[in-house]
């Protein structure tokens, strides 16, 4: 006789009839909040008004400021000196009436009297370099603060302004209401530092081989505040760490560095002809047509020639970039330059690279190829790439990123030879700092706030592009690698973090500069929070549509986590707050195991607990009604013939419940020879889904996902009863580590079996 697994429900309504309640004492309760980990996010999230809908789009009323840029700009090579003169024009499109502006003034942070040193705790270490022993107590500090020389409207009238550390307070004339304008010129210089010292994110590297300087310049420039309708100015000070907040607009920017630099920068170059020579031009338009080989347009040879001589004349680069939130450029006589054209489906796109002799021969084979490559695969996952190139200059020690350009490292030997890691960390770094371009960039959150919202995100998307970098070009992975060897963004790559002491751990949403472990924090946990919600909570199609509707929902404007959290549920229709609230609010950590399985065996006759009831209540077998009596192994009823009983044994069934069922009907019936009880426990504090994998006797394996809201009703054990018409030997939670599971150890059933299926994942990797 086949018995169907639903049988189970009628034996389960029958016998709760003949629950015994016995006289309930007497108890004093008190009450409680409501604790539940599938509460909605109501007290977390701001209530969605105007200008942010509860859906996660911009609302009816959303505005944005605006602040446009023209600027004359000279370099002082011999003196390594920046000097400038800037007209800004902002635009108050708020409902708001403004009283004043605020600048930020972010190389203050290089000044003499900043405030950056005295805010960290300091130790001493029993063993010192001497280059860190002179760096540490006895270098006098860099002075490398703006010398603000004037401000002024543009009548020439000078305008009254305050400079607190980071921020310059400007007075205006008179208040500013909706939709007026306001212009007004700054003149400044400051003395540029060298980057390498100090590892700033801008600056220049100094070759004492030739006496030449490779510059990387941004932050150079006062630069506009943003204000929002979420926190009015945001006028929070730069103490190194948190990056820029900054509203778009328009730039106009020249240039004037000595004659024989190579310059690129933000925006497109409107004199290249006075700027390149002949040759350079005709380079230029084949690299226009060149979609697989980067095109030479200033050769090592070149530079090489040019770093043999200074030059007293001067030339002016001309740049113009619309609708971009911050300026970059670099500038070197020792510049090697190279381009490929990246085509889309509505443009051409041109990548380009710029390094010294000293990124070859690493730089000429990958740097222009990983431009490309990372443009198509953002723009897969979020918008069609806005900007007409993007720009990767190699620079030591650097990581960081502007509009249309970025710095990156990744230097081989004085010899040309350079190790993996070497080749994998340039590698990753461009991929991850060209990425940049759209978060934030684009998509233009407020790192200074919300440092995850462009760092982990970016990475989340870094990890997928590094992975379509691999397939596209498997002759840049090394001889044993199959694909690329991503550092963040699979799951197991963040347990060490997530298990480790609390007390050096916060919450992904709190304010960059006051998270411990900054690089997890920031980068690597968001990344792997959003890949597991990628691969196993949510799946590609409906995550990659809700990513997606986020990117070109907020592209070109200002956007908050909560704008991100409820687009990704909008656009899904997969309630996330639990995992927003697990992974983002809190620091608890993933540990799903198994608790106990027990197996059981199906009767006609009365199991203990049956018998008990029996005995209570007076009743007599001959009055019950056919059941289905579930004996668990160990009970006092079990009895070792059971172990082989046959389930169609057990006839007295077959009036009760086969005649049910036409005979077509039983034929479709599953055998279910086999019963478990398997109780899940979770002593890790995050919801999760609980991937398990079910062996059998016969070697077959079938997977189960069970969701996360299995723990709605019991944040501490669920348990599942598995029939099954063959005998399960094994059961594996999470075998391939796609959860974070801290602890695999109560991950498998039988406990003999040492070795889990994670194990040897682990194993295959280190391969």
């Amino acid at each position: 006789m086949r018995i169907p697994s639903y049988c189970f429900i009628i034996t389960t309504v029958f016998l709760s009839s003949f629950s015994i309640f016995g006289q309930e004492q007497q108890t004093t309760q008190t009450g409680h909040i409501n604790t539940n980990k599938f509460r909605q996010l109501y007290n977390e999230f701001s209530t969605p008004n105007a200008y942010r809908a509860a859906s996660g789009a911009p609302g009816h009323a959303y505005y944005q400021q605006r602040a446009d840029y023209k600027m004359d700009i000279v370099l002082d090579d011999k003196e390594a000196k920046l000097s400038g003169f800037e007209t800004i024009t902002y635009t108050n499109n708020s409902p708001d009436v403004l009283q004043y502006l605020w600048v930020q003034l972010d190389q203050n942070v290089r000044a003499k009297t900043t405030k950056r040193p005295l805010i960290e705790s300091e130790s001493t270490a029993p063993v010192l370099l001497p280059e860190d022993f002179t760096k540490t107590y006895v270098r006098d500090r860099f002075d490398g603060g703006f010398n603000i020389e004037a401000v002024k409207s543009v009548k020439g009238n000078a305008l009254t302004y305050t400079i607190n550390q980071t921020m310059m307070r400007i007075e205006l004339p008179k208040p500013m209401s909706k939709g007026e304008r306001f212009s007004f010129t700054v003149k400044w210089w400051y003395a540029i530092n060298d980057h390498v010292i100090e590892r700033d994110r801008s600056g220049y590297e100094f070759f004492p081989e030739d006496g030449h300087r490779a510059y990387i310049i941004a932050q150079f420039f006062p630069r506009m505040a943003v204000y929002s309708d979420v926190e009015g100015w945001q006028n929070s000070q730069f103490w190194g760490r948190d990056e820029f907040a900054l509203p778009f607009g328009d730039y106009e920017v020249n240039i004037t560095v000595p004659a024989d630099h190579i310059l690129d920068g933000t925006g497109v170059l409107t004199n290249r002809k006075e700027v390149y020579s002949k040759t350079m031009l005709e380079r230029y338009e084949k690299a226009k047509t060149s979609y697989d080989t980067p095109v030479v347009i200033v050769s090592q040879e070149e530079a090489e020639a040019a770093a043999k001589t200074f030059v007293n004349t001067t030339k002016t680069w001309k740049l113009k970039a619309n609708n971009v939130r911050d300026f970059g450029f670099a500038t070197s006589r020792r510049f090697i330059l190279d381009m490929m054209a990246v085509k889309f489906d509505t443009k051409d796109v041109m990548a380009v690279s710029m390094y010294p002799k000293e990124g070859n021969p690493l730089w000429e084979e990958w740097s222009t190829r990983a431009v490309a490559s990372t443009l198509k695969s953002y723009s897969r996952m979020t918008f069609e790439y806005p900007y007409h190139k993007a720009i990767s200059v190699h620079a030591k020690n650097q990581g960081m990123e502007y509009p249309m350009i970025c710095w990156n490292y990744g230097r081989p030997k004085t010899d040309g030879t350079y190790s993996d890691q070497v080749k994998y960390a340039m590698m990753g770094v461009i991929i991850h700092e060209v990425g940049h371009n759209f978060f934030p960039m684009i998509v233009n959150s407020d790192e200074r706030q919300w440092t995850w919202m462009d760092e982990g995100l970016n990475t989340f998307v870094q990890y997928i592009a590094e992975q379509d970098f691999g397939k596209t070009y498997p002759n840049a992975l090394s001889q044993n690698d199959t694909h690329f060897p991503s550092d963040r963004g699979p799951a197991h790559m963040i347990i060490p973090y997530m298990s480790g002491n609390q007390d050096h751990i916060a919450p992904i949403m709190t304010k960059g500069l006051n998270t411990y472990q900054f690089g997890n924090n920031a980068y690597g946990k968001p990344a792997t929070a959003l890949n597991i919600l990628r691969e196993t909570v949510m799946g590609h199609e409906l995550f990659d549509y809700a990513f997606k509707t986020y990117a070109q929902r907020w592209m070109f404007k200002h956007p908050t986590p909560e704008d991100f959290f409820r687009t990704l549920e909008d656009a899904s229709a997969v309630d996330l707050d639990w995992f927003w609230r697990g992974w983002f609010y809190t620091t608890d950590w993933v540990d799903i195991g198994i608790k106990d399985v027990k197996r059981y065996f199906v009767s006609s006759e009365p199991n203990a607990y049956m018998k008990a009831l029996m005995k209570e209540r007076g009743i007599k077998k001959r009055q019950l009604r056919p059941l289905v009596y579930m004996i668990e192994e160990g009970d006092e009823d079990y009895k070792d013939e059971m172990k082989t009983q046959n389930v169609a044994d057990v006839t007295s069934l077959k009036t009760y419940l086969m005649d049910n069922f036409s005979a077509e009907e039983r034929q479709k019936i599953k055998v279910p020879n086999y019963f478990y009880k398997i109780t899940f426990n979770k002593p890790g504090g995050l919801v999760m889904p609980i991937l398990v994998t079910y062996t059998y006797k016969d070697g077959s394996k079938t997977s189960k996902t069970y969701p996360a809201e299995i723990w709605r009703l019991n944040d501490k054990e669920v348990v599942k009863v598995i029939t099954s018409a063959k005998e399960i030997v094994r059961i594996e939670i999470d075998p391939k580590a796609e959860t974070a599971d801290i602890d695999t150890t109560n991950n498998v059933w039988p406990r003999q079996h040492a070795v889990s299926e994670f194990d040897q994942f682990k194993g295959n990797l280190k391969k």
